[in-house]
């Protein structure tokens, strides 16, 4: 058991119990056939929350949100560095208008460039930059040098996890 935490005044406040486990047993209490499924998914947002909290800490001095990132990220992957903006939309799992509104943020830095593709003018292309390319090599360093937020979790867990999501994401629907 941990020692409870001492306030300003002095005064032994006890440590809450984890939120989750709580609304575990509430749930336990009412629809018991459901508790583990709505704690799964809590503690899936959760998670989520936490990490994207530690990772947008991470990218902030580089003035990028994740989103931003993984759209450098992916450009950078690329053999030619361009995308199309429909394409990017589809590998990055996320509406068009998202994709529209991070490549606008990320040209008006001088990060990205967009412009008609030559073959099909109305397709339109994203561009990384040689500065786009730059700041996605040094955030990327950041990022694997902070673990992505879950430094302390061995490997072998990070991988289960993985394992154990892309299960919830093919009952999602998410997979072929």
């Amino acid at each position: 058991m941990r020692e409870p935490v001492k306030t300003a005044y002095g005064r032994a406040v006890p440590h809450s119990p984890d939120p989750i486990a709580e609304a575990h047993r509430q749930w336990s209490l009412r629809w018991p056939e459901h508790a583990d499924h709505m704690a799964a998914v809590t503690s899936v947002m959760r998670a989520q929350q936490l990490l994207l909290s530690r990772v947008e800490a991470v990218l902030k001095p580089y003035g990028l949100t994740f989103a931003a990132y993984e759209a450098l990220r992916l450009l950078a992957f690329t053999r030619t560095g361009t995308l199309p903006m429909g394409k990017m939309g589809t590998r990055l799992m996320v509406h068009p208008a998202s994709v529209t509104n991070v490549i606008g943020r990320l040209e008006q830095r001088g990060l990205v460039g967009r412009g008609p593709s030559p073959d099909d003018r109305r397709v339109v292309l994203a561009t990384i930059t040689p500065a786009g390319r730059d700041l996605a090599e040094e955030a990327t360093i950041a990022l694997n040098e902070s673990g992505f937020g879950i430094a302390d979790l061995p490997a072998g867990q990070a991988a289960e996890i993985t394992a154990a999501l892309r299960a919830v994401r093919a009952c999602a629907g998410d997979l072929d």
